[in-house]
């Protein structure tokens, strides 16, 4: 036997040797890992779990003999292939797992593309880069899907918008709410197009024609109307102030026109005037928004007292030399007489100036006539001129 040390021979009987010193071992060295390599490779190659090596090697099985080298590098190399199967195995898998994933995502992509959403989104990046006939077909192939949800429209008003064709975006909203009346989304989606356009003026009687659930919902955009000082159901016998009110922080446009205002009418900053005669108030509120009111109408009238008939000299009779015949005019006023027997308008003869009474009998009659048209009493004088 040879020192496994130092190779030195030592003689048979020694327990030692004589070389190095050390112990010679009879029995050989014992490694677990053999045993554990040996049930490891064993259970792959018989389908057994990992734990039944172990076992066995557990049940203190050490009396089995140790594996040579051959064996144990033939044995790692059953074991490398049996890995390298796994591994193949794994990769093949993952690589299926990778294809169904992208399956998926593919038709989950053309899914999206084909959607609703897809479609709006679509569309609105063609109008981002002002495409507008792609936007036009996205929006469009939206509302072939759904024609109920706002998206669409408020697309479709912000193509025809930046062609210039408001109009048209204002004629699709009146088309699709008259079909869906009771579509809160697509009211606010039309509200937001006048806010956009300019158009807020329409606001007001778009929601006044609105159901009432439907302009509850709305009610941010209700206005309230402003409020007039003048009762309009009496007649007023002086000149007139009229007071505009509205809530805080809202501004208010009239007219006297008969015409309906809008926020290019005249602003109220004081009490309006109502002059003699009949007056016609149009007056709206806006509130910060920009959003009217609808418009509040009321008309006034204010007559202020007359003469009751104008002055005439000479007064009735009969004279024997020429007269002239005087009508006294008050300031603001104007005179109209007649001479045959009918009653004075504008239309007669206006006086101007003292009349030379006619030979023989004259029926002599004269009016007032103020600043508004308003005719005062009839004044009549008999005239009797004798010619001799």
């Amino acid at each position: 036997m040879r020192c496994r040390y130092c190779g030195y021979r030592i003689p048979e009987g020694k327990l030692y040797c004589e070389n190095c010193g050390r112990e010679v071992r009879i029995v050989p060295d014992y490694n677990p890992l053999d045993d554990m390599l040996t049930a490891e490779i064993k259970g792959e190659i018989n389908g057994e779990a990992d734990g039944y090596g172990r076992r066995q090697y557990a049940s203190g099985n050490r009396n089995r003999r140790p594996m040579s080298d051959s064996e144990r590098r033939r044995r790692k190399r059953e074991l490398a292939r049996k890995k390298a199967r796994r591994r193949e195995r794994r990769r093949n898998f993952l690589l299926l797992a990778l294809s169904l994933l992208l399956i998926i995502a593919g038709v989950g992509a053309f899914a999206y593309m084909t959607s609703y959403i897809g479609a709006i989104n679509k569309g609105n990046k063609a109008l981002s880069r002002n495409d507008y006939t792609t936007a036009k077909e996205s929006f469009n192939k939206a509302l072939s899907k759904d024609n109920k949800r706002p998206e669409a429209y408020t697309g479709l008003s912000k193509v025809y918008q930046a062609q210039d064709n408001t109009d048209k975006a204002e004629q699709m909203f009146e088309q699709a709410l008259k079909k869906q009346p009771q579509n809160v989304e697509l009211y606010r989606a039309c509200i937001e197009f006048y806010m956009r356009a300019d158009l807020k003026d329409n606001i007001p009687t778009l929601l006044d024609e609105a159901d009432s659930s439907v302009s509850g919902e709305l009610s941010e955009y209700i206005v309230k109307k402003p409020t007039f000082s003048l009762n309009d159901s009496e007649t007023y016998d002086d000149v007139q102030q009229l007071t505009l009110t509205a809530e805080s922080g809202y501004k208010i446009y009239y007219t006297k026109n008969k015409k309906k205002p809008t926020t290019r009418s005249h602003k109220y900053k004081e009490p309006i005037q109502i002059e003699e005669g009949d007056t016609t108030i149009y007056a709206i509120a806006v509130n910060k928004q920009g959003v009217p009111s609808l418009p509040v109408k009321k008309s006034y009238t204010v007559e202020l007292p007359i003469e009751d008939a104008p002055a005439v000299s000479p007064s009735t009779g009969q004279y024997n030399s020429a007269q002239e015949i005087v009508i006294k005019v008050p300031d603001g006023y104007e005179a109209y007489y007649t001479t045959d027997k009918s009653d004075p308008t504008t239309d007669s003869t206006k006086y101007t100036g003292p009349i030379e009474m006619p030979a023989g009998e004259t029926l002599f009659k004269a009016v007032l006539v103020n600043a508004k048209g308003r005719v005062s009493g009839v004044t009549t004088r008999n005239y009797v001129l004798n010619s001799d």
